[in-house]
């Protein structure tokens, strides 16, 4: 796979010691100050939409979405997924890897791309990897916004049953099928009060089938895997020193609202925002509070010194 440097919209590639290759795209001015984003369960750097990438580098970013392993054009690996029985009794393999391995694949990015020291922004289990860089690396963080996302304590940030049913359905076999269950799952996740553009939505699925490089389903399965081998990391988050901001909707049925506030509760100092109405997704009508809430975030921040703030 290529390296080298090329326009904004063209998939790039670290290959990192551990083998693994990792998916980016690199937008905006490269002298600006480095923005990570990391995406959910089974999502693609293309979730991030065009509008809200385009509003934090119009914000004053260098904007790097990455394909998580397992997912997009990043390494697929080889072990097996775990069965959906597994999955649902929260019984992971022995030979599956962790969030920390995750973070450690994004951090390998800011290294093939010479950035010291980044903003990260996750959501969901990208949140959750954000954590986890921002509690064992701190000085690669200038901050970090965790995008409704958990602890993984298993009293919190649980999801609804309804939802655990949509999760349990057979995976997508083909492209059709994919773009359909996408549609499924993003409505009921989303909610009615902010709702979606489905043509948008099924622009979205079909690209991120398209861009697979592996199987999605196996990729999602063995990335649950990996949440459930991290367990509750709510000790390790109260070691997070950087600045801190926890966004979560209060109508979200998969990762319910208390895992927000118990991530805010467990960072120092963390800034926590509720958004009404809203659910487990950032449909086009908020991705400007969203993306205004994480730029005046990241801006508050000063480089030099230990994550000092700024007024």
């Amino acid at each position: 796979m290529p390296e080298t440097s090329g326009p904004e919209t063209v998939d790039q590639y670290a290959t990192l010691p551990s083998g693994m290759t990792i998916c980016f795209r690199d937008h905006g001015d490269k002298a600006d100050p480095a923005m990570l984003l990391i995406a959910g369960l089974g999502e693609d750097l293309t979730f991030w939409t065009d509008s809200f990438v385009g509003s934090l580098v119009a914000g004053g970013f260098r904007v790097v979405p990455i394909d998580n392993r397992d997912v997009g054009r990043s390494t697929f690996v080889a072990a097996p997924p775990p069965g959906l029985w597994r999955q649902i009794a929260g019984r992971p393999r022995g030979d599956g890897y962790a969030l920390s391995d995750m973070a450690r694949d994004a951090v390998g990015v800011l290294d093939h791309l010479g950035i010291a020291r980044a903003h990260l922004v996750g959501r969901s289990m990208g949140g959750m990897i954000a954590q986890t860089i921002a509690a064992t690396a701190p000085e690669r963080v200038l901050s970090l916004a965790s995008l409704y996302s958990t602890t993984g304590g298993r009293k919190v940030g649980q999801p609804a049953l309804s939802t655990i049913r949509l999760l349990a359905a057979p995976p997508a076999r083909n492209r059709t099928a994919a773009v359909r269950a996408h549609l499924r799952l993003t409505r009921h996740v989303t909610g009615t009060e902010h709702p979606i553009d489905d043509a948008a939505e099924a622009a979205i699925a079909a690209r991120g089938w398209d861009r697979s490089a592996g199987e999605p389903a196996a990729g999602t399965a063995r990335q649950i895997q990996a949440i459930q081998r991290s367990g509750d990391r709510t000790a390790e988050l109260s070691r997070i020193t950087a600045p801190t901001l926890v966004i979560h909707g209060d109508r979200d049925p998969l990762v319910d609202p208390s895992g927000g506030v118990a991530t805010a509760r467990a960072i120092r100092s963390a800034q926590h925002v509720v958004i009404p109405g809203m659910g487990h997704h950032i449909p086009e009508g908020l991705v400007a509070p969203i993306t205004t809430n994480i730029s005046q975030h990241a801006n508050s921040v000063c480089e030099g010194g230990n994550h000092v703030r700024i007024s």
